[in-house]
């Protein structure tokens, strides 16, 4: 619709449409940074959305059956901020639109959720929403079979760009939803055929309609800027099966005389000429941040809208049982339940007084054998390793179209989309997520991971086939310089097991964290029970511990990681055999261990010793404890990999790259 059409047939629509543009052009000229144009582009399709189908309360953005609202373009971040604003959302005050992109300010760049509770997820990569809002589909869905409709019963809200659907992961979310058939799931397509670079023909030709009605989504259109044609279509949405796409024309920054449908209004404020141009064509007399009181107060009235359906939530909660009750509130808070801690205690005296031989991908199975009976709200999944990463625990049936109940997903061969919709799962409340695939296809995954850390989402990353010990599939297949990687990250608590107990350890924090992803590299091959007293402390939690004293005068400290911790045992008995006093530090979690207090560290790392530190990967992160915490580089040194793996059998593997006992051995020997 043109302007002049649309101001005249839907008078109180574009007042209220027109005070997002507004409040978006001047936020985005007073930071002199962001991007305008989606936003005006986008206003008529969410004024709609907001008004007429989106389940809210703007004054409980937590509430457990709120419809979920994600902007996946989330470059277009004062949509949300102004939509919140005029709504009466508590935290976003004319002062934070004010201070748009400003230090401090809850109105950042792009749309954080742990700075501002009604925003979901934080986005801004591109794609990355599409994906998560997929596993917040899924946890709805999953929450529903087990709690019914009278507790669960709300839709997913996903606005997209041509930029997230250009993203390879978005292919990874949407062959994943259509699979699903996640008919509460709709996504609004902001088709304004516009990118940084110009138009999307100068790079792109994919017909969107197609690709998604391919993977099994209903697809729809409308124009854009006629409210009764967005009406239209999101009422159809509603009722439709299977995952809905409505492919909405818009034009970017729409009403800018200059700078509409144009590259020109995505990333930079329009100027002050331009801003007062457009809003003469809009009809709009007021000045920078000014809103007419009449167009606030309707706003407030929409934000309000979902107050009485709150209310009857409330009513139906409250006649629970206090059982259910308190479980509901568990599980949607994220509090780990209270049998973890002596399950696993138990489990490990077991495993202590057995001592089985088997690889930690082995065990980690084993102790989800004992998790996920006494923590219902697990969702488990793998990349299509299931037999590979021993995810799927025996009592797990498979979440799918026909088995709502299923606590265990077949993501197929989408890491990517795996970890982003884990990261959904968790936001969406009610689920703890962990899924597997191969340690070295973190690579694949890196950006969800990523946002884990960032978002504060403690999903669980099983991540097996951590070395080259995991043999012949040769250096494709063995990640080297992947635990660096995943240790640099911020916020992310990285653990290589050295055996059953220590894996059951690392799945008792991973369980536990309130807002820190974790990783578990886990090995292939076979490894020993190495501790076989048992000690109920969770000696994982402290990072690293002496797990073999030296006999005699200590010359020497050996610190390993998972298979590894087995090699420095063995180098330990050739030392002392030559009377040469050495300790054995397990250190299964440097995250964990450079938490400790410093008198703990000096307890395991004291000065004036040779220390070796034993891993079959690179040695980046490794100079911390080998030359720092009261150590020198002159009695220094380490036993690990410096270029990529090759194909061959793991034994041999170990000893063409020189990670033997004997080879620890002689670099402890050298050194003294």
């Amino acid at each position: 619709m043109e302007i002049e059409e649309l101001r005249k047939a839907h008078p109180e629509h574009w007042k209220l449409a027109s005070a997002i543009r507004a409040l978006t052009m001047d936020a985005v000229q007073a930071a002199n940074s962001g991007h305008p144009g989606a936003p005006m582009g986008l206003a008529d399709v969410a004024t709609v959305l907001f008004s007429k189908h989106l389940k809210f309360d703007a004054s409980a953005p937590k509430w457990a059956d709120r419809d979920r609202f994600v902007l996946s373009a989330g470059h277009a971040s004062m949509l949300v901020y102004s939509l919140l604003h005029l709504a009466g959302d508590e935290q976003v005050t004319l002062e934070q639109i004010k201070n748009f992109r400003q230090m401090g300010a809850l109105t950042a760049g792009h749309p954080e959720n742990f700075l501002l509770d009604a925003v979901e997820t934080t986005t801004g990569p591109l794609g990355q929403g599409i994906a998560t809002a997929v596993g917040m589909a899924i946890a709805e869905e999953s929450l529903r079979a087990h709690w019914g409709k009278k507790l669960v019963d709300h839709r997913t809200w996903v606005i997209v760009g041509d930029g997230c659907l250009m993203e390879g992961i978005s292919q990874e979310a949407i062959g994943l939803a259509g699979m699903q058939e996640l008919s509460n799931l709709i996504v609004l397509w902001d088709n304004n055929d516009i990118t940084i670079d110009g138009r999307v023909s100068i790079s792109d030709k994919t017909d969107q309609r197609a690709r998604f009605a391919a993977s099994g989504w209903t697809v729809l259109h409308c124009d854009g800027h006629d409210p009764d044609d967005i009406d239209r279509a999101l009422t159809e949405a509603k009722q439709a099966k299977g995952p809905v796409l409505v492919d909405c024309k818009t034009i970017i920054g729409f009403g800018a005389p200059n700078k509409s449908d144009s590259y020109a209004a995505h990333g930079a404020p329009l100027g002050d000429e331009e801003i007062a141009r457009t809003k003469a064509i809009y009809g709009w007399d007021h000045g920078p941040f000014e809103i007419p009181a009449d167009v606030k107060s309707a706003w407030e009235a929409i934000g309000s809208r979902g107050a009485t359906e709150r209310a009857e939530w409330e009513e139906r909660f409250a006649a629970l049982s206090d059982s259910k009750r308190g479980e509901f509130t568990r599980i949607m808070t994220g509090t780990v339940s209270k049998k973890l801690v002596g399950a696993i205690r138990k489990f490990k005296k077991e495993q202590a007084e057995t001592a089985p031989k088997v690889a930690t991908r082995k065990a980690s199975e084993m102790v989800l054998n004992v998790i996920n009976p006494i923590c219902p709200e697990t969702l488990g999944g793998s990349a299509d390793l299931t037999g590979s990463n021993l995810t799927k625990s025996k009592e797990m049936s498979v979440f799918n179209p026909e088995n709502r109940k299923g606590r265990y997903i077949n993501y197929g061969i989408r890491e990517h989309g795996m970890a982003a919709a884990m990261n959904g799962l968790f936001l969406h409340g009610g689920v703890r997520a962990y899924g597997g695939t191969f340690f070295c296809f973190t690579d694949y995954a890196r950006g969800a991971m990523r946002l884990s850390a960032l978002m504060k989402v403690p999903t669980v990353y099983v991540m097996t086939h951590d070395s080259i010990g995991l043999g012949e599939d040769g250096p494709t297949h063995q990640p080297v310089e992947h635990l660096a990687i995943c240790r640099a990250t911020p916020n992310t608590l990285t653990f290589r097991p050295a055996d059953v107990v220590e894996t059951a350890e690392a799945w008792e924090i991973a369980m536990s964290q309130e807002g820190t992803p974790s990783i578990l590299a886990l090995s292939r091959q076979g490894l020993p029970t190495l501790r076989t007293e048992y000690k109920p402390q969770n000696l994982t939690a402290k990072g690293a511990y002496v797990i073999a004293e030296a006999d005699g005068k200590r010359q020497a400290i050996l610190m390993a990681t998972g298979s590894e911790v087995e090699i420095a045992l063995k180098a330990r008995e050739i030392l002392q055999a030559q009377a040469i006093g050495t300790r054995v530090v397990s250190m299964p979690c440097m995250e964990l261990f450079a938490a400790q207090d410093e008198s703990y560290r000096k307890r395991v790392l004291p000065p004036n010793s040779v220390r070796v530190a034993v891993e079959a990967a690179v040695r980046q992160p490794w100079d911390r404890w080998l030359l720092g915490e009261r150590g020198r580089e002159a009695k220094a040194g380490f036993v690990g990999m410096d270029r990529f793996g090759a194909s061959a059998p793991a034994p041999e593997l170990y000893e063409k790259f020189g990670i033997t006992p004997e080879a620890v051995a002689d670099k402890v020997k050298a050194l003294l």
